[in-house]
């Protein structure tokens, strides 16, 4: 296979761990017969401080040429007293509106190794196993009117049934690859949005009637999360709901250094970045996680190229590495197993090569 990469390393660790996802998807092209294209571009404060715009055009056009996005991250004090058009976090929503990545695609897995780094008790962190669905391009961060004065400020909050239609669409199909539950979470007994919100979810819940449906308000679900959250499978919900419940969740896992994530359209073409932030105070220190990268990265291949065999042997490299003992400092805090991010990204292409003389010798003994 044959495809093209734009890479968008951005801010604070975004190169460190962009180049170590990067180190992975060229080990992975390598054993598996494939060519990556690789085309790199700014955004993010670092295109403000190049450009004077946080997406520059010429970002955008690498990105329309290619078949996936691949992005570290974007921010950082250094940004803060900017106006809001040159603030490096408007490069990421804008790059999310114009390619319309309307839904923004989070799993959430317990990690066997890294339940003791969980600030919930193992036996409620174990075995959780959840997706949640997130509606990426409209609602409170994108409403007009926005604006602000001395003694008043102005959001808007505003979705239209097509946009509730399509992300709720979204949820239904990955329920059905899952265990068919879809908690739909909202604030009804309040907000009109979301009585429109569990409107359309009640009428397209008929066109699945494999798929258990149950609706959730949003403080039910943030204390849910952290009580017993075994009982998510697939959890969809509007923008700003999504981006708190979505960070609240990524403390299962015990860091979000481990958290990948993917903005995706229709199509199949999308955006892949952790979910972390860019973490300016560790930048070229060596400290960064770059699992949550490389997971993202093993993401785009499943997504975005169905190539499910080289995702899964990327999540078992990184699963793998772990279970022998090692990570970055956020996941082994105990001192023992502490390595860098190129150490760890090492082991992990180790890790692929040593999966794959396996794959071998199983084949030729069958």
């Amino acid at each position: 296979m044959e495809k093209t990469i734009a890479v968008l390393p951005g801010d604070g660790i975004g190169p460190e761990v962009t180049e170590a996802a990067v180190k992975v998807l060229q080990s992975i092209a390598m054993r598996y017969g494939h060519t990556f294209h690789l085309k790199q571009a700014a955004i993010g404060g670092t295109a403000v401080d190049q450009f004077e715009n946080p997406l520059p055009q010429e970002t955008i056009e690498v990105c329309e040429a290619s078949d996936a996005i691949l992005l570290g991250a974007v921010g950082g004090s250094k940004w803060d007293r900017n106006p809001a058009h040159l603030r490096p976090e408007k490069g990421l929503l804008n790059i999310r509106k114009h390619f319309d990545l309307f839904a923004n695609i989070r799993p959430v897995k317990a990690i066997p190794a890294l339940l003791g780094s969980s600030p919930l008790k193992q036996e409620v962190a174990k075995e959780v196993d959840m997706v949640i669905v997130r509606e990426l391009t409209s609602g409170l961060y994108f409403g007009e009117p926005k604006q602000r004065s001395e003694e008043a400020a102005v959001d808007t909050l505003v979705y239209t049934r097509k946009e509730i239609e399509r992300i709720v669409d979204q949820a239904f199909e990955i329920a059905r690859t899952r265990r068919g539950k879809v908690t739909s979470i909202d604030k009804a007994n309040v907000l009109e949005t979301s009585k429109l919100w569990r409107e359309v979810m009640e009428e397209r819940m008929t066109a699945y009637p494999d798929v258990e449906v149950e609706h959730m308000l949003v403080d039910s679900a943030a204390m849910k999360l952290i009580t017993d959250p075994r009982a998510f499978d697939v959890m969809v919900t509007e923008n700003m709901f999504g981006d708190i419940l979505s960070d609240e969740a990524s403390v299962i896992t015990g860091s979000l250094g481990m958290l990948p994530s993917a903005s995706v359209r229709s199509d199949g073409f999308g955006l892949y970045e952790p979910v972390h932030g860019s973490a300016p105070d560790i930048a070229g220190q060596g400290k960064a996680n770059p699992s949550a990268a490389i997971l993202s990265a093993a993401m785009m291949l499943r997504h975005s190229f169905g190539l499910h065999t080289e995702a899964s042997a990327i999540e078992a490299a990184v699963m793998g590495v772990l279970d022998d003992g090692y990570g970055t400092g956020d996941v082994m805090r105990n001192g023992k197993g502490i390595v860098s991010t190129e150490k760890f990204v090492t082991k992990v292409i180790e890790e692929l090569e040593r999966e794959l003389v396996s794959e071998h010798i199983m084949y030729a003994y069958v």
